[in-house]
Order: C-alpha cells, then structure tokens, then sequence
C-alpha cells in the first residue's frame, strides 16, 4: 500500500517541492521572481542569454540587496553557441591601494572586521556587466537595465525569505554611514509584502546605462565614492575605482561519472568541487544510496581534505599562483582518496602536496533559443555587505576584504591591489563538448559542498533536477580558512536538514561526525539542463528561497 507522502506529487522522491520548469525557446532561474521575469521579457524582446542575465542581476541588486549589489562582485561562465566555447569571468575588486599590512597593525587588528571601512574592496559587479555586454550582449543596454530602473523608481514588494533576512542585517549595519537612509522605511526594515523603493538607486541605475561603466568607475559616482570615504575614514580611492578591470579567464574542469564539470579558477574557490569530486569518483556512491551513512562519510571526509588545500593555496594568482593543474589532477585525487577511513571519521587533516612548482550571494542561470547560456553569481559576501553607503547612490559597499588573512607571507595574505580569496563560484557542465547544465549553490563555504552534492544527487543517484536541488543536504563546518582560521582540532561540526535519516545520524556518529540539526544555511540552488536530442530547457530553483524558474 503507498503511503500519503509517496502521491504527493506525481513523480520524484518525497522531498521534492515542484516541477521543473520546461521551455524550448528561452529559459531564466535566480532567487528573486521579478528576476526571473525580467529575464524572460529581455528574451522575449529580442535579447539573447546574456542580456537576460545582466538584466536580472540588476533587477536582484533591487530587489534583493541583502545579498547582492552594486557594491558587490561578479563571477560568471558563459556557454556561446557561435564559437562553441566557454568563457569565464573574474569581475571582483582589488584592495585599495592607500590600505597596508602596516596599517591593520597600527589599527591592533588580528583579523579583518567584519563592517565598517576597513573590509571594503572595489566593486567589480558594474564592470563586470559591461564585460559581459561588450562581448556578447545583443540589446542596447539600457533596454537591459530598464525592468531594474522601474522597481527601483516605482517599488516592489519585498518577498518572504528576503524580507527575513533583511531584519537580521539591520543591527549589524544600522549605525554604518548612510545604511539606513537607504535601507529602512521609517527606522524599520521593510516586512513581507511592504512595498520598498530605492529612488537613489533608480538614478545611479539611469547614470550607468547612459554613461556606461566609465560613469561608475570614472565618472561622478567615482568622484561621490571618493569623497564619502575621505569624509568616513575609509582607503577606497577615484584611482582604485579607475584602474579597475574585470577578467577573462579560462575554466578548468574534470570529469565525473562522464561528464565535464566545469569552475573557475582562484581567487575562488571552484576547484574545491572539483578536487571533491577527483576523490569521490573512486567510491560507489550509487551502490550506498542515497542519504545512507557511506554516502555522506565520503562526501565529508573529500570535503575536509579539499578544504584543508583551499585554506593553504587559493589566493589572488597574479600574486600567488596555485598549482591548478595539480590540485585537480587525477593522480593527486586518488592520493588524496586514499587518506579517506571509511570506518572512522578524520579529526586531523592537513593540506597535501600536489606536486608544486615555482612560481551572502545570487546565482542566477538563463538560456536562450540559441543555445547561449549563463551561469553567474554575484554578491555583497555578508548580506548588505560592509554597511557604508555612499550619498545618493543607494547601494551599500561589499566586505569581500574581510577574506583576507593577516598573516604575512600567506598566499592570501592582505596586499594594497590584490583580490581577496572569493567564496562565490558559477559552475558549468558539458558531455562530449557540448553544454548540459548551468547551475549554482550559493552560501559562502557550503557553495562547493552543494556543488557536489547536486552532482552526485543528479550523476550518481539518477534524480531529476529539481528533484537534485530539494534533496536534503548536509553541510560540514571546521575545516581550516584562507582567512587563518585554524580548524577544528575535534574534526568539526555535520549540519543536516531534517530530511537526513534518523538511522544515518546514528551511524554518522558511531563514525565519530559530531552531527547536529542544521541552522538552514544549506545554500541557494539554481539550475538548467539542456536536453539537445529535444531542444528543451529544464529549469530548477531553490525551494529555500523566494525564487522560481521560467521557460517558454
């Protein structure tokens, strides 16, 4: 007899949420549903998959400031049908040149705070547009920022999840330059459903279509920028802000269960996913099941491993390069697998030897009808970032530069015009050179465990992608940081969502995982899968957030 929660839906394990979205012609996942729908009616008009991205992100940048922004960073890999390639995007900010180890000194800092002046790096996001637009964009760009310069003028109402978060942000930033001028109506944060306006933001989203990115890095908004941080006690520079570019770059990718799973390079850390999965490849995750104990041993033994070489190498390669190659190769994912107890839990790792040689966040997804396809993210790091907002601009400044470690001689050591080590990271995947699926799990460091996580549900376990994303998840904390934080000498700490088996958590625990009930920072998902023998998109979004995929 089946029981009541196996007909819930008509297909898809128990904890599935919804359908995927399905389109032929045009297809668009972010956090936010006015996102979603600005993306859609750029590809309706005419615009290709890159415009709908742009136009998305900056309708978020509105809508959702409490994880993204103007103040914020951008990475993103793009699939372009014309040339059969992927391209890859660094659009993250440097440290401003008047800020030095010497001076954190003076200040007594340890760590880089968390708020205020000192974490504040250029922001990358604007520029990265404008990269993105030059190469690939197809409509004016001020038809691709309209559907963001509307809500921002005219107001839109604040969905569930954003509007909890916003409420968490406001203690932290309340009394930071200019923040609740901009971001509370009356004193307060808006609630779930209140209408919310940012007419300052309307006019710097008017200044840049009009102006371009020279109008934010090189214009007035640089000029506003400079003088609200002399007035303030802040390092951010007009030349920091001019001599700033974005960057293309190439992905790296390895191969998993026949597929090519496809990150950018540090300064983020993509290639944690995919050292992961060099590890897990060499188990039989099918065989153990889905949510069994081995299942999620070997995730978490390959995610303590990965993460002890993030915290050693990833860092800003025109300062420190990382041995990519190495550290992704198969002959060091198999030397690492074989550290892997599967009867006992490691509470010691260390980083490896790969062989050296010298030398708070939005993903969004869109496809278009002709096969174009963008995976990006972009983000403030802690929700509203550092806090401080410049007058009349309505956007809050990242802390990106709290990412920075202290330490001298550390690959991620602070230095005046270096990028600070990024948690966020877009991913791609092809088969046999063609594109299959751009996706994201945003959430600092859970983003490459719900990479791996998503692939294995998706790769090993055979689930439908939706199905892939609403899977409960588990997140491991306690590993060692690029930042200097040392890692937890008892082995750390396994969050799991309630969907994880009562049977499992006991048999994790006679392993020696120190398991606790999950606080519900599992992460943001956003996917779509492109089936070429169809011509369909398959769109996924996260049921943790407000969002929704739509196709057409």
């Amino acid at each position: 007899m089946q029981t009541s929660s196996a007909v819930d839906r008509p297909e898809g394990r128990t904890f599935v949420t919804r359908s995927p979205a399905v389109g032929t012609r045009g297809m668009a996942a972010t956090s936010q549903p006015l996102a979603s729908l600005a993306a859609i009616e750029i590809l309706r008009a005419g615009g290709n998959a890159v415009d709908a991205a742009i136009a998305a992100n900056a309708v978020q940048c509105v809508t959702e400031p409490t994880s993204c922004g103007l103040g914020g960073d951008l990475f993103a890999i793009v699939w372009d049908h014309e040339t059969q390639k992927l391209y890859g995007l660094n659009a993250s900010g440097r440290s401003p040149q008047a800020l030095t180890l010497a001076e954190f000194e003076r200040l007594g800092h340890e760590t880089i705070p968390k708020y205020g002046m000192l974490p504040i790096t250029v922001p990358g996001c604007v520029d990265g547009w404008f990269t993105l637009h030059k190469r690939f964009g197809k409509l004016p760009i001020e038809q691709v920022l309209a559907p963001a310069i509307a809500h921002a003028r005219d107001g839109f109402a604040v969905t569930e999840v954003i509007s909890k978060y916003w409420a968490g942000g406001v203690a932290a930033r309340r009394d930071q330059p200019g923040w609740a001028d901009v971001f509370l109506v009356d004193g307060k944060p808006p609630a779930h459903g209140q209408t919310f306006r940012n007419p300052a933001l309307a006019k710097t989203l008017e200044k840049i279509a009009t102006g371009g990115a020279d109008e934010f890095y090189r214009g007035d908004i640089a000029r506003v920028i400079d003088r609200f941080m002399r007035d303030h006690g802040g390092y951010l520079r007009y030349d920091d802000l001019a001599n700033h570019r974005s960057d293309w770059v190439q992905p790296v990718s390895v191969e998993y269960r026949g597929y090519d799973v496809w990150e950018l390079p540090p300064n983020g850390q993509g290639i944690a996913a995919l050292q992961m999965l060099q590890m897990l490849k060499r188990f039989d995750l099918a065989k153990a099941g889905f949510g069994s104990a081995d299942h999620l041993h070997y995730f978490l033994e390959a995610k303590k491993l990965a993460f002890e070489d993030r915290a050693r190498f990833y860092a800003d390669p025109a300062f420190n390069p990382a041995p990519v190659a190495a550290l992704i190769s198969d002959e060091y994912g198999a030397k690492r697998a074989e550290l892997i107890d599967a009867q006992r839990a490691a509470k010691d790792v260390e980083a490896g030897d790969p062989v050296l040689r010298d030398g708070d966040t939005i993903y969004l997804t869109t496809a278009d009808k002709d096969h174009n396809m963008v995976s990006l993210i972009q983000s403030n790091f802690r929700g509203f970032g550092a806090g401080p907002c410049p007058p009349g601009l309505g956007f809050s400044f990242q802390d990106r530069g709290e990412l920075f470690n202290l330490e001298p001689g550390h690959a991620n050591s602070y230095a005046p015009g270096k990028r600070p080590f990024h948690t966020i990271i877009p991913a791609f995947v092809t088969k046999e050179g063609q594109p299959v699926m751009s996706f994201g799990v945003m959430g600092g460091d859970m983003q490459p465990q719900g990479h791996v996580q998503v692939l294995v549900n998706l790769l090993d376990f055979e689930m439908g992608l939706q199905e892939a994303g609403d899977a409960p998840r588990v997140r491991h904390d306690g590993s060692s940081t690029p930042t200097g934080v040392p890692a937890d000498e008892e082995g750390g700490t396994v969050y799991v969502e309630s969907g994880v088996g009562d049977e499992t958590l006991r048999e994790l625990a006679r392993l020696g995982h120190a398991v606790k009930l999950g606080n519900g920072d599992f992460g943001g998902y956003q996917a779509i899968w492109y089936d070429r023998e169809r011509g369909v998109y398959y769109g996924a979004t996260e049921s943790r957030k407000d969002g929704v995929a739509i196709g057409f």
